[in-house]
């Protein structure tokens, strides 16, 4: 298999969103106490007293609401008696960041030790497929450092022939690269693959299969290059098993899209995508 070779290409188009709001006028009304000609005949009746009943409303009033004030202050966020929940939380968002540490070491450059639990499947699986998406791939010696570290020890070896034959030296021909995988004098190499988001559609503590998102970079930056660098958008999915203390690949495969209409940015030159893939370092990814 061969991750980031599928590119997308789409019209670009922006749409606005068109907000209406609406409000309202306010009127007022000013209320003239006439004299009470029955009394006095110019309106030189004495005032009446203000009501101390007002007064007493208002102060209650005030009372409540700065008790209220002080109940919402101190609710929280759920309602917790000696840290154990009395309500049910709302559900978070699948990609929501849990702040559980993803992974505890790196094997070959690639983050190892996850947890056996279903975030630390996603890690694993969405920390792979980078690793399966790099340039490391099209060079033997890396290619087979990346799938040793990453399969399990029942498929290491069926896993290892068919990505030798995916990247065989015909196929490194036609990309115009040398026997090794390395880019021709005055080109950079792009192979990059960009998890966006990963879910589990199975788990158990022993198995999990994991669908990551991803947008790439592949191609040769360079003046006269005919695989210039663009970009596509596909799904992977990788089957993992519980073995020897941490998730393992046991099977891989590759899906087209989801793809967005791209964007009307206006298209980098060959010597700034070149720079900025030299400048720009990739990233451990985890849920």
């Amino acid at each position: 298999m061969s991750l980031g070779d599928d590119h997308g290409y789409g019209e670009s188009s922006r749409g606005t969103d068109d907000g209406t709001y609406g409000g309202y006028a306010g009127t007022g009304q000013t209320r003239t106490r006439l004299p009470d000609r029955a009394t006095d005949p110019y309106g030189g009746a004495p005032r009446r007293p203000r009501s101390s009943s007002r007064s007493l409303v208002t102060i209650v009033g005030v009372i409540v609401l700065l008790i209220a004030a002080i109940a919402f202050a101190n609710r929280g966020d759920d309602d917790t008696t000696n840290g154990t929940s009395t309500g049910d939380k709302p559900k978070t968002a699948p990609t929501t960041a849990s702040g559980e540490r993803p992974v505890k070491s790196k094997t070959a450059g690639i983050p190892t030790g996850y947890a056996q639990s279903e975030q630390g499947a996603q890690s694993a699986a969405t920390n792979y497929t980078a690793a399966l998406g790099s340039d490391g791939m099209f060079n033997s010696a890396k290619r087979h450092q990346i799938v040793a570290t990453i399969a399990a020890p029942d498929a290491l070896q069926r896993l290892q022939t068919g990505f030798d034959d995916d990247y065989s030296a015909a196929f490194l021909k036609t990309l115009g690269l040398n026997d090794d995988g390395s880019a021709p004098s005055g080109s950079t190499f792009v192979n990059r693959t960009l998890p966006v988001g990963a879910k589990a559609t199975s788990y158990n503590s022993g198995a999990a299969t994991v669908e990551v998102w991803c947008n790439s970079l592949f191609g040769l930056t360079g003046e006269n290059t005919t695989n210039p660098v663009t970009n596509g958008w596909f799904t992977v999915t990788l089957k993992l098993k519980w073995a020897d203390g941490d998730w393992k690949v046991m099977e891989t495969s590759q899906k087209t899209g989801p793809t967005p209409v791209n964007a009307d940015d206006p298209v980098s030159g060959a010597d700034e995508i070149g720079k900025a893939v030299e400048e720009f370092g990739g990233f451990t990814y985890a849920r």
